[in-house]
C-alpha cells in the first residue's frame, strides 16, 4: 500500500527553491547509512519551525522526527550554509538588476529582542527600548540584503560594534563598500574610526531638526525594511535560543529564505 502523501504546509519549499538549495543542504550523499530521512522534508521541519516559532517537541507528525530536524540544522548552520546561501542569492539578484555583484554601500543596525526563559542567562537590558534580552546588529546592502549580522547582549552599545561589522561586511563584499549609513546611535570619534580602519565612512543619517509624526529617513528605510521582513519569522519574535549562536543561525536561515522567494523570479527573466 503507499504511503498517502502529507498535508501541505504554506511553509513548505516549492520545487524550484528546492532545485537551487538542494546542493547547499546536501552535506553528506544522498545515499549515505547514516541518512534515514528525506532531506526536503528536514528541510521543510526546519522552515515550519522558522516560520511558525514554535518549540521542537511541537513538529507535526508527518514530518521528520524533530530530534532528526533539530539535529540538522545544527550541522547546516555550523557548516555555514546559509551565509553562504544569502552571499550568492545577494550576488545574483544585484547582478539581475543591472548593478555590480557587490555593493559599494551598506546600512547598520540594530534589533533588540524580549528575552525567554531560555536566552535569559546571557540577557543584557537596553535602557533605550526597555527591555531585556538580546540584540542582533545587522548590515544591509542598498536593496535591504544581508551582509552581515552578530548578536549581543541587549546592553551592549551599537557604536562599540561598528568595528566587528565593518570587518564582517568587508570579508562579505570583498572590500569594495566605501560607506556605511547609520543613525545617531552611531555617533562619535570611535566609531568612525573603527569603520575607518576597514576602510568605510560612517555618514550617520540624522532626523529633520523639526518632525511631526512618523518620517523615513533616507537610506536607513532600507534596513528598516529588512528587520520588518524578518518578523514574518516568529521564531525571531524573541530570542528564544539558549545559545548566541543559534539566535544567529536562525537570522541566516531567514535572510536565506526571504533571498531565494525573492530572486528566483528575477533570475528566471534573466
Amino acid at each position: 500500500m503507499e504511503t498517502p502523501a502529507r498535508k501541505t504546509y504554506l511553509s513548505d519549499v516549492s520545487d524550484d527553491e528546492w532545485a537551487f538549495v538542494a546542493p547547499y543542504l546536501s552535506l553528506m550523499d544522498a545515499a549515505a547509512p547514516q541518512r534515514h530521512h528525506d532531506l526536503r522534508e528536514v528541510f521543510n521541519g526546519l522552515r515550519y519551525i522558522a516560520r511558525g516559532g514554535l518549540q521542537w517537541r511541537m513538529m507535526p507528525n508527518d514530518l521528520p522526527p524533530w530530534e532528526a530536524v533539530y539535529q540538522q540544522t545544527r550541522r547546516w548552520m555550523a557548516a555555514g550554509v546559509f551565509a553562504l546561501i544569502v552571499h550568492d542569492l545577494r550576488e545574483l539578484v544585484r547582478l539581475a538588476q543591472g548593478r555590480t555583484a557587490q555593493p559599494t554601500a551598506a546600512i547598520l543596525d540594530s534589533r533588540t529582542l524580549q528575552s525567554t526563559p531560555e536566552s535569559g542567562a546571557r540577557a543584557g537590558y537596553d535602557g533605550a527600548k526597555r527591555r531585556k534580552g538580546s540584540k542582533v546588529h545587522i548590515a544591509v546592502d542598498t536593496l535591504g540584503q544581508l551582509l552581515a549580522l552578530h548578536a549581543t547582549p541587549a546592553n551592549a552599545q551599537d557604536r562599540d560594534q561598528v568595528g566587528a561589522l565593518a570587518a564582517a561586511v568587508q570579508a562579505a563584499a570583498g572590500q569594495t563598500v566605501e560607506v556605511a549609513f547609520v543613525d545617531q546611535g552611531y555617533t562619535g570619534e570611535r566609531p568612525a574610526a573603527d569603520a575607518a580602519a576597514h576602510g568605510i565612512q560612517l555618514e550617520v543619517v540624522k532626523l529633520a531638526d523639526a518632525k511631526r509624526g512618523f518620517v523615513l529617513l533616507p537610506r536607513r528605510w532600507v534596513v528598516e525594511r529588512s528587520f520588518a521582513w524578518t518578523a514574518r519569522f516568529r521564531r525571531l519574535a524573541r530570542d528564544y535560543e539558549r545559545l548566541q549562536t543559534t539566535l544567529e543561525g536562525f537570522h541566516y536561515v531567514a535572510f536565506a529564505l526571504l533571498a531565494l522567494k525573492a530572486a528566483l523570479p528575477l533570475l528566471a527573466r534573466v
